[in-house]
């Protein structure tokens, strides 16, 4: 399996340092992360909100972040700009001065409005936001890469190997589209493999279901096949392999006696999921009881880095995922 690090990420950093927002600037855990942040110079903070409340809110939970960026949208120099701006990209949809106002109070529109200005290169948010808080702006103002029809995400999960290595794996799509196409599922399968690259995976994508090359009949089963199918069309470089069991994707046993002679069953680190229930479920399992760390989810297929956090984050799963977040505006 592949090496996994964050000092290639930072080397990478310190060599084009980059600027992030937080779009949550009085949470203790963005201001734990942002402290960090803030000890190196290769990734600086901007935090969304009043500068007292920020301030007043780090030094009642023991950070240090003088330094980093605040910036409160109710006395935003730029803010008519910004206004004008969000009113043409949604001008389409009705957007008018008033609403866009309105919008830009927000935090998670005002934050994606300076990473689309380029005031910042990336975004992390979703601390107290949910991911459809943290994705509609994103979709709405930064919209997709061109080329992708649909935004996904990607879990990197890690675990310590006895060899000293890293065992490194993707899980796709665990957090946005809960009933995805084939056409969606086979994207995802895609967008996971690149993202895979990013932290040092050799890609080997399985498309995962109950069946194995046709064991089981059923219209959920058909759906993975179709999605192997367009995967392939997609990326016909790519290894992939599909449908298929879990077992068969991880075990070179199973895979000798269910799919013999695939390059990917038995040997998979990509793993793309039916659905939003199965990937949910599937990377938590794995945290939880196969003591891996997960790292996400990274959306996938935006024109600009924007990342969600769990709600159920620490400070240092911020730090981190600040700097993978950054790192993708590096790969961008």
């Amino acid at each position: 399996m592949a090496n996994f690090g964050f000092g290639s990420m930072i080397e990478k950093l310190k060599k084009s340092p980059k600027t992030i927002v937080f779009t949550e600037g009085t949470d203790p855990r963005i201001l734990e992360a942002s402290s960090r942040l803030l000890a190196s110079t290769f990734l600086t903070p901007i935090l969304i909100g009043k500068p007292d409340d920020v301030m007043s809110a780090a030094e009642e939970a023991g950070y240090n972040v003088r330094g980093a960026r605040i910036i409160d949208p109710d006395n935003y120099e730029d803010i008519d700009k910004m206004v004008d701006m969000l009113v043409e990209l949604r001008k389409d949809k009705g957007m008018d001065e008033a609403k866009a106002r309105g919008l830009l109070k927000q935090a998670n529109y005002f934050g994606t409005m300076l990473v689309k200005m380029g005031v910042a290169d990336s975004l992390l948010g979703g601390a107290t936001y949910s991911t459809a808080d943290t994705v509609r702006p994103a979709l709405q103002i930064i919209k997709t890469k061109p080329g992708y029809k649909s935004v996904s995400s990607c879990f990197i999960l890690v675990r310590a190997s006895a060899s000293g290595d890293n065992e490194v794996l993707a899980f796709g799509d665990c957090a946005i589209n809960i009933h995805p196409s084939a056409e969606e599922i086979a994207e995802t399968g895609i967008y996971c493999a690149e993202c895979g690259r990013i932290f040092g995976i050799d890609p080997k994508v399985a498309f995962l279901s109950f069946s194995t090359h046709g064991s089981a009949k059923d219209p959920d089963v058909d759906k993975m096949i179709e999605a192997t199918k367009i995967a392939r069309e997609m990326a016909p470089n790519l290894a992939i392999e599909g449908e298929l069991q879990f077992d068969a994707a991880v075990s070179p046993a199973v895979a000798r006696t269910k799919c013999p002679g695939s390059e990917v069953a038995g040997h998979a680190n990509v793993f793309v999921f039916p659905d939003i229930n199965a990937g949910n479920i599937g990377y938590k399992i794995a945290q939880r009881l196969g003591q891996f760390s997960a790292y996400g989810p990274i959306l996938l297929g935006l024109n600009a880095p924007i990342n969600d956090l769990s709600r159920g984050c620490n400070g240092m799963e911020v730090y981190s995922m600040a700097i993978i977040t950054a790192a993708l505006a590096e790969e961008d």
